[in-house]
């Protein structure tokens, strides 16, 4: 079982720009496709990105191609969201989770953390 822990959120203004980190614990990191998700105040959660197990094939939902890069490190069991061109409706709690690419590449699976709060000023 791999356990999350999200980091980086905060106050942005339009435009600028975030870096989150999910920091996961366990031996077997490397053997997963990692995924980042977001929850907007009242609305479900939906996916944003996802990438392979060796960091390749990087898919996205439309509202963030172009603007968000998803990357990891599997030597520091840690995957990034790196948020350019930001926009209130970005505003939401960040997640991450484990993809079960069987499914697709927006499946999540497994427990989820606590998230990381990002809000976007106009």
């Amino acid at each position: 079982q791999v356990q999350l822990v999200e980091s980086g959120g905060g106050l942005v203004q339009a435009g600028g720009s975030l870096r989150l980190s999910c920091a996961a614990s366990g031996r077997t990191f490397s053997s997963y496709a990692m995924g980042w998700f977001r929850q907007a105040p009242g609305k479900e959660r939906e996916f944003v990105a996802s990438i392979s197990p060796s960091g390749g094939s990087p898919y996205y939902s439309d509202s963030v191609k172009g603007r968000f890069i998803i990357s990891r490190d599997n030597a520091k069991n840690t995957v990034y969201l790196h948020m350019n061109s930001l926009k209130p409706e970005d505003t939401a709690i960040y997640y991450c989770n484990a993809v079960d690419y069987e499914l697709g590449p927006t499946t999540p699976f497994g427990s989820w953390g606590q998230g990381t709060q990002v809000t976007v000023s106009s």
